[in-house]
């Protein structure tokens, strides 16, 4: 049996092995854990705090979400990073320096004293929170041996279906009973623990040599988003598209982002290998995944804001009422893996849309005074309906793939889920901020303070209230078309199990890195 400092031999192939995980991996996989926890629980955390940080910068909420949005974009900017900069510089280093860099973005963030400051120190935070769960998973695959990530994903499987339920319950209590700058803070003696225990569990590994990083095409996609979602977002405040605000940084955007697809189109180790779209369940899975991220990620940033402003809900309230989506997720994400494998992924994506869908349209229906048993039981489906797509979609795009093809495949796919995210997140925000700004007769970076004060006065709460809930309902109205999309590409996923991987270089390349950049 392995040491907790000796790497455990992936070749071995005792019984004893194969039927669980021993005392090295295990420690290994507690650091790596926690890892998890804190960059799982930071994507869920912030959601409920964002009204709070909206009332104490005095901002609007299509400004606050780039808290949200720069995050999820910094996500995306490192991901394909992540597997050259193992081989490059060794997992174990990279692991600690992803630590160290969340740590560093989430003191920074706790002490922002603006809201530019507190969306630049989230972008440094979400470097660092990118890089860990694929680092972490690889390290985790290496040190289990290939014969034993199906076991390596179930353990650390463990954060990722507690942390949409925790996430936003810690949120809410930290921002209700100390201040939402611990919201950040508490990731410091998580961090410093993980990193004190990395330093001493990890297994050292080598450099190894690495294949040439597309540097070209991280800093002309990434900014190229971001600028157009910057110019995308500023069209409500600037009164419309003929302002610089506007016209320029989407022109710029879009410059940015075609210059990056000319140039990945001639050269080889592109950051997306757009050559994968020649696969027509690749693409079939990518239009379905990026539709799929845009309205549900949207969607998310704007529940817990109308528990908290239109019901007056407290932070702690709102995370608890959350907790059913997270419940449906963890009942369904297992089975519906699984099932999938057996019967194919369009039969399980299908009927996961159809519950989104279900779920969705309740809350196009929302009022001041719906009852909240019915809130409860749309947050239940549309969690059901959540496990039952996103990792399925997943599975299918990679399914007629090559071995080779699945590491820029998982990579390229995990790249546009956080941006569609991203995406999402910005327009619906937009939306509502519009739309609130529209009822109560104010600019739109004034819409939702407007909103808040006049629900705060007795003599105006109720109708106030329902003014704001009317608000809420014609965003989620977008949301739920922009869900009943995806069931067009959707009827085009595979509806038979997946075949075996093609052997073409089934003893080569980076398939140990594709499962850990997939499961992010």
């Amino acid at each position: 049996m392995a040491t907790p400092e000796q790497k455990p031999d992936a070749g071995q192939g005792s019984n004893a092995l194969d039927d669980k995980l021993d005392k090295g991996v295990l420690k290994v996989a507690a650091v790596v854990i926690l890892g998890a926890i804190m960059a799982i629980l930071d994507t869920t955390v912030v959601n409920v705090a964002l009204q709070a940080l909206t009332i104490e910068f005095e901002t609007s909420f299509d400004t606050v979400q780039w808290i949200v949005t720069g995050y999820m974009l910094a996500l995306a900017t490192v991901i394909p990073v992540t597997g050259w900069a193992c081989d490059r510089f060794g997992t174990k280093r990279l692991y600690l320096l992803a630590i160290m860099l969340f740590l560093i973005g989430s003191m920074l963030a706790g002490l922002a004293w603006s809201i530019e400051s507190l969306i630049l120190f989230r972008v440094l935070q979400g470097l660092g929170g990118g890089m860990l769960m694929p680092a972490g998973m690889t390290i985790m695959t290496k040190a289990a041996g290939p014969h034993r990530v199906g076991r390596v994903m179930a353990v650390l499987g463990v954060p990722m279906l507690l942390g949409p339920i925790g996430g936003p319950i810690l949120g809410g209590w930290l921002v209700d009973s100390v201040s939402w700058r611990w919201i950040f803070y508490i990731n410091v003696p998580i961090g410093i623990i993980a990193l004190l225990l990395a330093w001493r569990l990890l297994p050292r590994d080598e450099p190894e040599p690495a294949e040439r990083f597309d540097f070209i095409g991280m800093l002309t996609l990434s900014p190229g988003l971001a600028a157009l979602i910057y110019g995308v977002s500023n069209i409500p405040s600037a009164g419309g598209v003929q302002a610089t605000g506007v016209w320029l940084p989407i022109l710029a955007g879009i410059a940015l982002i075609l210059v990056f697809v000319l140039r990945a189109l001639r050269i080889e180790n592109a950051l997306i290998d757009l050559r994968l779209f020649k696969d027509g369940t690749f693409s079939v899975s990518v239009v379905t995944m990026a539709l799929f991220s845009v309205a549900f990620f949207g969607a998310m940033l704007l529940l817990p804001t109308y528990f908290l402003l239109v019901r007056g809900e407290s932070a702690l309230q709102a995370g608890l009422l959350l907790a059913p989506q997270g419940l449906g997720a963890m009942i369904t994400m297992p089975l519906c893996g699984r099932l999938a494998d057996k019967i194919g992924a369009g039969k399980v994506v299908l009927p996961g849309i159809v519950l989104i869908v279900a779920g969705t349209a309740m809350f196009t229906q929302v009022g001041a005074d719906t009852p909240y048993w019915q809130l409860l039981l749309a947050l239940f489906v549309m969690g059901l309906g959540m496990g039952a797509t996103m990792m399925p979609i997943m599975s299918a795009a990679l399914q007629t793939l090559t071995r080779k093809m699945v590491a820029r495949a998982s990579t390229a796919l995990n790249i546009i889920q956080q941006t569609a995210g991203a995406v999402g997140s910005a327009v619906l925000s937009i939306i509502l901020a519009d739309l609130l700004a529209g009822k109560f007769g104010v600019p739109t970076s004034d819409g939702q303070l407007a909103a808040t004060a006049a629900i705060a006065n007795p003599a105006t709460r109720d109708a106030a209230a329902t003014m704001a809930a009317d608000s809420f309902a014609s965003t989620f109205v977008w949301a739920l078309v922009l869900i009943a999309v995806c069931l067009v590409p959707a009827l085009f996923l595979p509806k038979r199990p997946p075949a075996p991987p093609q052997p073409e270089d089934s003893g080569h390349g980076n398939d140990e890195s594709a499962a850990p950049v997939l499961m992010h």
